[in-house]
């Protein structure tokens, strides 16, 4: 017997915004200390305050903005533009995911909600439409979690940056690890799959072997082969399931 989704009463623009804020709370209080975080260590590796706001800002990509840092003193340029590029790959898999429900929207909506789109607001709206489908005023809770995530992570980047004034000598107290332990701690809960694990695996082995490579270069080699890797597998396991339904 198939069961079938109990259709819920549409909700008022209103209560999408406010639930979409209630929501998404949570992952608000599990981003505080990675924005503190960045901000603190990004003044340590010798950034302006306002090249630290711009990148939360403008950029709103805390694995990116950590994995900036951490190359800006060594690397150059474009493998910074690359690692940052392929680190945000994913976002197309949640682009595909999500794209069936925001197709009737008008541009002026798209390109802002796929612009603020973060591994949190994902996590939210996929179950939002899961339990409620795409109809009436979903995308304002679509919005209104977008805009809690930014406000967000710019507030405690903030914080993180006046702490990194206040105490300039952190870097001499090898603080650096700790942009490596956080960015394991954005990653390693996402992790929730096979082949994201793969991924994972794939791409730390890659990188290690091939650290001795000019402008950390390794790393990009290494994510392209956790990406590539990771899209394969999740391929092959949905034919397996497409299978098994057939």
């Amino acid at each position: 017997m198939t069961a079938t989704r109990t259709a819920l009463p549409a909700m008022s623009r209103r209560d999408e915004i406010w639930h979409g804020l209630r929501d998404t709370f949570p992952m608000m209080v599990g981003a505080l200390p990675f924005g503190v975080i960045f901000g603190t260590l990004a003044t340590a590796q010798g950034l302006s305050p306002m090249q630290v706001m711009s990148m939360s800002l403008f950029v709103f990509s805390g694995s990116a903005q950590f994995i900036a840092v951490g190359l800006v003193a060594s690397s150059a340029l474009w493998v910074i533009w690359a690692a940052t590029f392929i680190i945000n790959l994913r976002h197309l898999l949640y682009a595909a995911n999500l794209v069936s429900h925001v197709r009737h929207l008008p541009q002026y909506w798209r390109f802002p909600l796929a612009a603020m789109l973060t591994d949190e607001t994902f996590a939210v709206m996929e179950l939002r439409y899961r339990q409620r489908g795409s109809a009436g005023q979903a995308h304002w809770y679509y919005l209104a979690s977008c805009i809690g995530m930014w406000l967000n992570w710019n507030f405690w980047t903030l914080v993180g940056l006046v702490l990194g004034q206040g105490f300039p000598d952190l870097k001499s107290l090898g603080l650096e690890f700790a942009m490596v332990a956080t960015f394991i701690g954005i990653v390693i809960p996402g992790l929730k799959t096979k082949p994201l694990w793969a991924a994972a695996i794939t791409a730390g082995l890659i990188a290690t072997l091939l650290h001795h490579l000019p402008y950390q270069s390794g790393l990009m080699l290494g994510a392209l082969a956790g990406v590539g890797t990771g899209l394969i597998l999740d391929l092959r396991r949905k034919q397996v399931k497409e299978t098994a339904y057939e």
